[in-house]
């Protein structure tokens, strides 16, 4: 990847470059679905995982859980979870801006003092778009937009999906950026554009041929 296609993968619709990956083991549950696809989902995430080199715990001391994800059908379901409101600011808004865009899909993360990625929050919403999509490339998906904190328009024109041999596989150039991503000499958090070029060079170390 060049520098410029990092760069814009993290600049923001305002015009910030911001950076984050998670800054503690990754304490998953999912609510929704049933075993068959919740075993997808964790398959997913133990690859992700794996690929960055980052930990995934059975709790988190803090929060019990620290990434929550949430199959549904309408998004007025959040508003009878308990306690969900605690979870999601401005909850009620929030709701009504999604059913009024017709929204399928939404992220939400909570940072630590440093900025790292402390929680997140994926709530999907099974419309007839989402409902055609495979499992495992639904999973996938969900994963790679969660392991680090993405620009809001990063997958707008492009998917870090691709398809081979029948199977959905992230894309080479970007299981080598989430690698380069969390390689230990780069910071968890980065607001400076400069910390694109640092990823382009090392996205090229860790890509597979």
């Amino acid at each position: 990847m060049a520098p410029e296609e990092v760069e814009a993968l993290f600049t923001r619709s305002s015009g910030q470059y911001l950076f984050a990956r998670w800054g503690r083991p990754i304490a998953p549950v999912v609510f929704g679905v049933e075993e068959a696809t919740l075993q997808v989902v964790k398959g997913a995430l133990e690859a992700v995982a794996a690929l960055a080199g980052h930990q995934l715990a059975e709790t988190d001391p803090e929060l019990g859980s620290n990434l929550m994800v949430f199959f549904f059908r309408e998004w007025k379901e959040l508003t009878e979870v308990p306690h969900m409101e605690q979870l999601v600011p401005d909850l009620e808004p929030l709701v009504q801006r999604l059913e009024a865009a017709e929204a399928n899909q939404y992220r939400f993360f909570r940072f630590d003092k440093q900025g790292a990625i402390r929680a997140a929050f994926v709530f999907l919403r099974m419309d007839e778009e989402l409902s055609k999509v495979p499992a495992e490339t639904l999973a996938l998906s969900q994963v790679v937009q969660t392991i680090l904190l993405w620009s809001d328009e990063a997958f707008r024109e492009q998917s870090p999906l691709a398809v081979a041999g029948g199977h959905t596989i992230l894309r080479p150039d970007f299981a080598g950026l989430i690698k380069a991503a969390y390689d230990p000499v780069m910071p968890a958090v980065a607001q400076d554009a400069s910390h694109a070029l640092r990823l382009s060079a090392r996205v090229g170390m860790y890509a597979p041929l």
